[in-house]
């Protein structure tokens, strides 16, 4: 067993009831696995579909001294079990409340990204509720091909490549399987990038090459339907830019911890970011693990790092305020209605 300075009890907190439920309990034995050899404490935290008062009570008993994130999706990776551990007061891995559900509301991040220009490719939206009967008019002049995907959904889970007015109603219907709302976004010819953060440190970007063309969920955790290459085949110019606008995008929603960036890099010189994930897959063959390598970190060290940056992102009340504080404001006098609308003419 491998020395470490401090010894901590850890819950590695997987599950959940996502459609990501099956990644995130191997993230989750992967990490536990890795944190015991390091002479951690380690209590397997498995959540199932009921994420209410029974989870923080259970948090408690737990006696954890800090929570490892190894959830995905939603209900995990958006923010509500972040929220649920900064009730608690118990230091988490990866980003605040408010990043991870930027990160996992696709529209939001999209829009974040603007704000920030980072470029990502145009796109629109439609709600389950929306009156789909002309849908020709509703995508007007947007052209094909298009990527239709859940708004708030993970692991490429309900996404379709588009051709034609005539798939886009049942693409639509297979993202509302996932969430009320879809992305339409149009489709990018491009290599497939994806970039890893650490601590706010690029560690590299890895090249993905799916052999039907599309990344999507088969494509991800099917053995040999997709190859990579790390680090990416783009030129050494090119591929400084790639690691800069990933490490824009993520500063762009607050990002810390471990992260990884999806990007997708054309033949015309240009990139763009299609998402920011804030709990990236953590088994010994998922994307940042790899990046991790190349970057000589094993993923006992990769681990361990993620661990060593857990906290809680909402700021405690240092002090009450004085009496005399509290006296002070008591004596404020409150002025009238005259008295406003002399400050008001004075003005």
């Amino acid at each position: 067993m491998i020395k470490h300075q401090i010894r901590r009890r850890v819950g590695v907190v997987m599950g959940g009831s996502s459609g990501e439920r099956e990644v995130s309990l191997r993230s989750g034995a992967a990490i536990a696995e890795a944190l015991e050899a390091r002479g951690h404490e380690v209590v397997r935290i498995t959540l199932g579909d009921d994420l209410g008062p029974e989870l923080l009570t259970t948090l408690r008993r737990s006696r954890i001294e800090v929570a490892f994130l190894a959830l995905h999706g939603r209900l995990g990776e958006d923010g509500c079990v972040q929220g649920l551990l900064e009730l608690a007061r118990i230091p988490y891995t990866g980003s605040s409340v408010l990043t991870s559900a930027l990160a996992m509301d696709k529209l939001k991040a999209k829009e974040m990204f603007r704000l920030h220009n980072v470029p990502t490719p145009p796109y629109y939206t439609v709600h389950a509720s929306d009156d789909r009967t002309d849908l020709e008019s509703l995508h007007g002049s947007f052209g094909f091909p298009v990527i239709v995907k859940p708004r708030g959904e993970g692991s490429s889970l309900g996404l379709t490549k588009v051709t034609s007015f005539e798939e886009l109603a049942p693409a639509l219907e297979k993202a509302f399987e996932f969430d009320d709302a879809a992305i339409i976004e149009r489709f990018v010819s491009g290599m497939e990038v994806n970039v890893g953060i650490l601590d706010g440190k690029v560690l590299g970007a890895i090249e993905i090459a799916p052999k039907n063309g599309l990344y999507d969920y088969e494509a991800k955790y099917t053995p040999g339907m997709t190859e990579y290459f790390m680090p990416a085949r783009l030129p050494q110019a090119r591929y400084r830019g790639v690691l800069n606008l990933a490490e824009r995008a993520a500063r762009a929603l607050g990002c810390s911890g471990a992260v990884r960036v999806d990007l997708l890099v054309t033949s015309g010189e240009n990139e763009y970011v299609l998402e920011v994930n804030t709990l990236p897959g953590m088994t010994q063959t998922s994307l940042l693990p790899k990046i991790a390598a190349s970057a000589g970190i094993d993923f006992g060290a990769l681990c361990e790092t993620i661990l060593e940056s857990a906290r809680l992102h909402q700021p405690t009340r240092r002090r009450a305020p004085a009496a005399s504080e509290v006296r002070l404001h008591e004596r404020v006098p409150q002025r009238s209605k005259k008295d406003l609308r002399l400050v008001k003419t004075a003005g």
